[in-house]
């Protein structure tokens, strides 16, 4: 093992088809087919698919419209987030069990540190494997993981052998298993920089190991460095149990798009009214607004103003979106507005859900 890889045994627990798989245990009916959460209605985008539904390129994020031509036979069913809220809790009752460093990344997905764990076990592997018999066995659902020595190579391990299935990427074998990892596989490498990473000859780990810090640098800024390192096993983030929110955001699509500021303005209000009573519940403020702006054409927009103090108080959110809706001209009609805080005053807070959306 290289002495710059820190000598730790994380395990990243990734629930399979989370919101589908909870529909389908929850629903007889529905077991075996192909299923999609949300995305009913006209304009609605799916939020999870079974995997009956992903084998016809059925997948979250896309609109329910091209799902369902995607696969005609497609069942949309209602969002039921306390549902899975529930589900959750009691899949992290039992990673308690296990050790107290748990890093949630969202309801279905967490890291577990278990270099030091609560049964004693050395080995990592053989605790993934008990991790997830028992939520098949008490909670109904399957699981896959991903174990190493950093929370990077476990996150990536975790989706080789989905569903129900585990990889573990030894000490040793991580260099490896990096060199020969297609670029799109590497975590943080999304499709606009897959593809500017081709056409930079990077098509693989080792391709990109074979570029400078510089070079990664000059076309990639600050996450050049980043890139230079985890493609060496570099990747030193530790397990925190107690992330620190970085933004709270509300949002919402619109069942027709808007053409009007007057129009949005209302809506607005209605975001910003959440928005507070979201800040609140936690006691949290901030001094960075940000408004989105997203277009009928699905492209999208943001406009940001940082105040000179803390703020949590709607009107003046408020305030600070108009000002910033007026700052110019809408290029199209609009599908979709949110107003997000950052710049948080969080450094000794819990985590809490960052991305908050609700409906009228």
């Amino acid at each position: 093992m290289l002495e710059s890889i820190p000598n730790r045994k994380i395990i990243h627990i990734d629930m399979d088809a989370f919101y589908a798989s909870v529909e389908q245990m929850d629903n007889p009916e529905l077991r075996g087919k192909p299923i999609a959460v949300g995305g009913a209605e006209n304009r609605g985008v799916v939020s999870a698919a079974s995997y009956e539904a992903r084998k016809f390129g059925v997948r979250s994020a896309i609109s329910g419209v091209l799902a369902k031509k995607y696969c005609p036979e497609l069942i949309f069913v209602k969002p039921r987030f306390d549902r899975y809220r529930e589900i959750s809790k009691k899949i992290h009752k039992i990673f308690r069990d296990y050790t107290d460093l748990i890093e949630p990344l969202s309801l279905d997905e967490a890291y577990l540190d278990v270099t030091q764990n609560k049964k004693g076990n050395p080995s990592a592997s053989l605790l993934a494997q008990e991790i997830r018999l028992r939520i098949f066995n008490e909670v109904g659902l399957t699981a896959s993981a991903g174990i190493s020595v950093n929370k990077f190579v476990a996150k990536i391990a975790s989706d080789y052998n989905k569903p129900n299935g585990q990889k573990t990427v030894n000490p040793d074998e991580v260099i490896a298993f990096l060199e020969a990892l297609p670029i799109q596989k590497f975590y943080g490498v999304g499709k606009v920089t897959t593809e500017k990473m081709f056409q930079l000859g990077i098509f693989t780990g080792l391709d990109l190991k074979s570029k400078s810090v510089e070079f990664l640098e000059k076309h990639f800024g600050k996450s050049g460095s980043f890139y230079y390192n985890v493609v060496r096993g570099i990747y030193n983030s530790e397990v925190r149990s107690n992330r620190i929110t970085k933004s709270v955001a509300a949002e919402y699509t619109f069942d027709s798009n808007l053409s009007s500021e007057v129009f949005m303005v209302e809506k607005l209000e209605k975001i910003a009214n959440e928005l507070e009573r979201r800040l609140k519940k936690h006691n949290i403020s901030g001094k960075t607004i940000t408004l989105k702006i997203k277009y009928s054409d699905f492209t999208q927009q943001t406009r940001s103003k940082t105040m000179p103090y803390f703020i949590s108080d709607k009107a003046l959110i408020l305030e600070t979106v108009k000002e910033l809706l007026y700052q110019e001209k809408m290029k199209d009609s609009v599908r979709l507005l949110g107003i997000s805080l950052s710049n948080l005053n969080t450094e000794i807070k819990k985590t809490i859900v960052v991305q908050l959306k609700f409906d009228f």
